[in-house]
């Protein structure tokens, strides 16, 4: 911890924006510590402990690693994109739409993030030296745009991002994670989408084997508003996907999807608070994890519906196939009702390949590698299907291939 204080205390004053509200993060950050380092328990980090990141040294300074080079080896998306290298936009390396503004510019800390409740929020909160700022006017389609988070030096890197659809609005959003080296990505986004607007958020993190990444979201979502997302991880040696989201219009929806696909020693955690607190609003969670070797993935899900959210519709699944006896998930789905009119429901499935399914393709003179990639192909595209957008999905489903090779090895 005290090497993240020593460095804000560094750059203090010449960080963008609020000086005050930074301070007070810092203040938070250094009375909660990081989740793990010290002997008391934080329920929300039961699972994870992130005292690995507090034991390592992140060497913030010039690149060691080429970020072209990171950047041309990841399949992308033809389609505009912001490219942020260890933290700050490469004007060199993207393309912007109108629509898109820097955070070290225009620096906006939002309304929904709370970093005195959240750790990582606060050191974000902290150290968080650009972004993007995202506004898309009523009723406008913005199509599909990209942002990269490239890490290219052994550092720790703060991206913060505001993103605010108009009513009427929609827009396709796809992050993308990736490094060389050992080093921390710990991005804030806040979202607001406004009534009737759509966002289609993906989160894909492909970080570097000895890398830690921690992304925490805030969604605001208004009436007949949809906030759809999908988180893929397959990189990392410790990772976390927290999202907090609101459902405070009526009709308002939430899919929060995402698939682990781990091996090795990586461990990644899945976490979600969904609150109703308007009537008539659906939200659905379905989470997969495909885990080899002595590989870790946690799930904690929770809905929460208030008094006046009558008519809700809650849904969420947490489920796991493990590849290896040494493998471990832990899966925690909860439900908070206050409403009495409501239809929620929670389940989690822990198994393994199927040997009679497996021993059939091998009969049928399948290769045993061959048969495995078909069963956990299986596993996987229903939640594939969640994703609407085909181009998307076909991306998605690109990246989920190309790790074949090291869970059926």
């Amino acid at each position: 911890m005290s090497g993240f204080i020593d460095r804000y205390e560094g750059l203090a004053g010449r960080l963008p924006g609020d000086s005050r509200l930074r301070a007070d993060a810092a203040a938070a950050f250094r009375a909660a510590g990081i989740p793990g380092e010290q002997r008391r328990r934080a329920e929300a980090w039961k699972y994870t402990s992130l005292r690995p990141v507090a034991d390592a040294t992140f060497r913030n300074g010039g690149p060691v690693h080429e970020a072209e080079t990171i950047l041309r080896r990841l399949t992308l998306l033809k389609a505009p994109r912001a490219v942020f290298v260890d933290g700050v936009l490469r004007s060199d390396l993207s393309s912007l739409p109108g629509f898109v503004t820097r955070f070290a510019k225009r620096p906006d800390f939002g309304t929904l993030a709370r970093p005195d409740k959240e750790p990582l929020v606060a050191l974000n909160t902290m150290l968080a030296e650009d972004g993007a700022s995202i506004d898309i006017p009523a009723n406008q389609d913005a199509g599909l745009l990209q942002i990269v988070h490239i890490a290219a030096s052994n550092g720790d890197f703060h991206p913060r991002h505001l993103i605010r659809l108009g009513e009427g609005a929609r827009l396709s959003l796809v992050e993308t994670s990736a490094g060389d080296g050992i080093y921390l990505t710990n991005a804030v986004t806040e979202i607001h989408v406004a009534p009737g607007a759509h966002l289609t958020h993906i989160r894909i993190q492909q970080e570097a084997a000895a890398a830690f990444h921690v992304s925490t979201v805030y969604a605001d979502v208004g009436a007949g508003g949809t906030y759809d997302s999908f988180t893929l991880t397959t990189g990392g040696r410790l990772s976390r996907a927290e999202a907090h989201v609101g459902l405070n219009g009526p009709k308002a929806i939430a899919h929060l999807n995402g698939a682990n696909i781990l091996n090795g020693s990586q461990h990644a955690d899945f976490t979600s608070i969904v609150g109703h607190t308007a009537p008539n609003c659906t939200s659905r969670q379905t989470v997969k994890n495909v885990l080899a070797d002595r590989s870790r993935g946690v799930f904690q899900g929770r809905i929460e519906v208030a008094r006046d959210a009558q008519k809700t519709d809650g849904y969420q699944m947490n489920q796991a196939l493990l590849l290896s006896p040494e493998a471990e998930i832990d899966s925690k789905p909860e439900l908070e009702i206050f409403a009495d009119d409501v239809k929620c429901s929670h389940g989690a499935t822990v198994g393994e390949l199927d040997a009679e399914q497996l021993f059939y393709l091998r009969s049928r003179g399948v290769p045993e590698s061959e048969a495995r990639t078909i069963l956990i192909r299986a596993f996987l595209i229903e939640l594939l299907d969640t994703i609407a957008d085909e181009t998307i999905r076909d991306h998605v489903n690109g990246i989920i291939e190309s790790r074949w090779e090291s869970l059926i090895a």
